[in-house]
């Protein structure tokens, strides 16, 4: 553990080269005190550190220290190689500290020496979230212990409740890997030779059997979730026709996201918008926008938003007991 504290302690030192002893105290989880015995360890071992004294004084490593953070460990280059994961993503997946650790040697391997011209770092300047916009699924299973089960490639007995489906069903699949899209996860595996989606958050259990996975010659994860998501996105496709206000395209790319194939110039303030369902019962996600929004065509999406805004108007008319 001391080992673990006294490297980080000099990665940080190192991406900054003075740190205030009560901050290297909150980063480490430490005392102050622990701290200056860290640094008079690594002083007393030759390592070029040493406390300042002072109003702006703190923990100094000398520039001409460079430690050798290029050699990341395994699990650190695991944590890298699934690049995208989000914080919370990453900690349902076991990789935070490994996530970390990475990061800090990168950050030591990326500080600037004294005199050098200073760049901002493309971290500083692009950051990915790959969570959707107000979304909140959680899944049933564990994910760390789930892509674990993963690596022993064998097939899965799972309970898995379809969304149509009020209660889980059994079935025996041949697992891929699983996929982290817009928020949600899903385990990629065929059923009965025949590929398919599972969401996590209808994945109430699994148990690995003894068989092993029999996947298809030639196919990987990448493979599969590429022609899944091929299939799920082309199937059935309904285009919707819709005005809405200028004002609102913001709020729309940010419900309907890449749903919305095209957009029109506006025209007196308001907006045509061309939005992409697999079916017409979809177009119910079409209710959040309320009376900023009229379908246009085709005349089945027009009639189903009709039945629902009646159905709510019914619904509400009269006061609850």
């Amino acid at each position: 553990m001391k080992a673990s504290r006294l490297l980080h302690l000099l990665l940080l030192l190192q991406t900054r080269q003075r740190i205030t002893t009560t901050e290297l105290a909150e980063r480490l989880e430490v005392s102050r005190r622990t701290v200056l015995r860290d640094v008079e360890a690594l002083s007393t071992a030759g390592v070029p550190v040493y406390a300042e004294r002072g109003r702006n004084g703190g923990i100094v490593l000398l520039p001409s220290a460079r430690l050798n953070a290029s050699h990341l460990e395994p699990p650190e280059l695991e944590a890298l190689s699934v690049a995208g994961l989000d914080s919370a993503q990453l900690e349902r997946m076991g990789l935070s500290a490994v996530w970390e650790s990475a990061a800090r040697k990168i950050a030591a391997r990326q500080a600037v020496a004294p005199g050098s011209p200073s760049l901002l770092q493309l971290a500083d300047l692009v950051l990915v979230d790959s969570t959707a916009w107000f979304a909140d699924s959680e899944a049933a299973v564990d994910v760390s212990d789930l892509s674990s089960a993963l690596r022993r490639r064998r097939r899965l007995r799972i309970q898995y409740r379809r969304s149509a489906e009020s209660q889980a069903s059994t079935r025996v699949v041949d697992p891929y890997g699983i996929v982290a899209k817009s928020g949600r996860w899903y385990l990629v595996a065929d059923d009965q030779g025949d590929g398919r989606l599972f969401a996590l958050e209808r994945l109430s259990s699994y148990e690995q059997l003894d068989a092993p996975a029999a996947l298809r010659p030639g196919e990987t994860l990448r493979t599969r979730w590429t022609a899944l998501k091929e299939r799920t996105e082309g199937q059935g496709r309904v285009s919707v026709t819709v005005r809405l206000p200028e004002k609102g395209l913001d709020l729309a790319w940010r419900i309907l996201g890449n749903r919305i194939h095209d957009i029109s110039d506006a025209e007196n303030g308001w907006c045509t918008v061309v939005v992409r369902y697999p079916d017409i019962e979809s177009v119910r996600q079409l209710l959040q926008f309320g009376d900023h929004i009229e379908i246009l065509t085709p005349q089945t999406a027009r009639e189903r938003i009709s039945q629902l805004a009646r159905d709510l108007a019914v619904r509400h008319s009269t006061p609850t007991s």
